[in-house]
């Protein structure tokens, strides 16, 4: 039980801190050099949208203010089968917009694909309907690609919640954390993945996308590594949405997230051979994140069954820890205290990664986001 209880101690450790860790340490010893500079090269933005109506007029105003060459940057936006105003929105802007209508809804994957058959830019640029991006976005993300060792570059996503505290509660700490890591692993290589919201590829590097694939923002990159080109995170090139308020749509997120982290083990096996370049990254980044649940009961029981004076403390703290998570979740105000919402954030993940392994063996997948 003790062996059980280091090893699993050992393994939650490594995967929230000792991984960042090892990134840092790296980049004492080993820093890339990027080449930047301004872009002529010609963009097309790509957007797969379902029922977006809402947020679609917003949308397209946000981008027709880029300040990257209107002459070098085209618009296309799939409406996927939409049951909504968006076809009707989009076939109204023809003038701005290279709208795609598809009848039927056979997922974002599959969009995303159409709309990259119809692109003529030399740059993709996947963005969401939702998010709005800064203005100078495109024209960072563009410069990386001076670098003829650069294949993808992924903007950041910052998140604002209605109370300003999303730096303060256990979500806006995750964020922060997950940040810092893409963050090390550009400045050491690649990163594993990019943000869906906001990232550009190479039009060369573009490999089609297996219909239902939950994680494009994962895959892409991943094949792109997988052609010798680098992964980078370029934080000025900036979309910004809201912290969802309801704890409900943020753990709905999150199951779907890592459904899509199982679902990649299917969907490319080549993942987990040594064919890929960035395997070590992608098990500690991604996999071992997986297991962290199965890892946390196996460290609650051992603590429990060992003996020792030891052993018995950090039974009961654990005992307190998930006490102030049930504490947070029953009680919605007491995670005002950021014990009691690192706890409840903590707990929240894991138990997404829980249901996540149930909807991918139960074959519960969703292709809309």
């Amino acid at each position: 039980m003790k062996l059980t209880f280091w090893i699993c101690l050992a393994l939650i450790a490594y995967t929230y801190f000792g991984y960042a860790l090892w990134l840092w340490c790296w980049t004492l010893r080993r820093r890339p050099r990027l080449l930047q500079a301004p872009s002529s090269m010609r963009v097309s933005i790509v957007i797969a949208a379902r029922n977006e109506a809402a947020v679609l007029p917003a949308k397209i105003q946000n981008l027709l203010q880029m300040d990257y060459p209107r002459e070098d940057m085209e618009i296309i936006i799939v409406s996927d089968g939409s049951t909504d105003n968006t076809a009707d929105i989009l076939s109204k802007l023809t003038a701005d917009v290279c709208p795609i209508i598809l009848d039927q809804s056979k997922g974002k994957a599959c969009a995303l694909n159409e709309g990259v058959k119809r692109a003529s830019g030399d740059l993709i640029v996947f963005l969401d309907a939702r998010q709005q991006i800064d203005l100078s976005a495109v024209t960072h993300l563009a410069a990386c690609f001076a670098d003829p060792t650069v294949g993808a570059v992924s903007g950041e996503l910052l998140l604002d919640s209605a109370d300003a505290s999303n730096g303060e509660d256990g979500l806006g700490i995750y964020w922060r954390l997950e940040k810092m890591v893409r963050k090390l692993e550009s400045a050491t290589g690649s990163v594993i993945g990019v943000t869906g919201a906001i990232y550009a590829i190479r039009r060369d590097c573009y490999q089609e996308l297996p219909a239902g694939t939950l994680l494009d923002d994962v895959l892409i990159p991943m094949q792109v590594a997988r052609l010798g080109k680098r992964v980078l995170f370029q934080p000025l090139a900036i979309a910004r949405d809201r912290l969802f308020a309801a704890k409900g749509k943020e753990f709905s997120r999150k199951v779907r997230t890592l459904t899509g982290n199982y679902q990649l083990l299917r969907l490319a096996p080549w993942l987990l051979s040594p064919s890929n370049p960035l395997l070590f990254r992608f098990i500690s980044h991604k996999l071992m994140r997986l297991v962290v649940p199965l890892l946390l009961i196996l460290l609650f029981v051992a603590s429990g069954l060992s003996h020792g004076g030891f052993y018995r403390v950090i039974f009961w703290l654990q005992v307190l820890f998930y006490a102030a998570a049930a504490m947070g979740h029953l009680v919605p105000s007491s995670a005002k205290y950021r014990p009691v919402a690192v706890a409840n954030t903590f707990v929240m993940l894991n138990a997404a990664a829980a249901v996540a392994f149930y909807n991918f063996v139960a074959g519960r997948n969703n292709v809309w986001a």
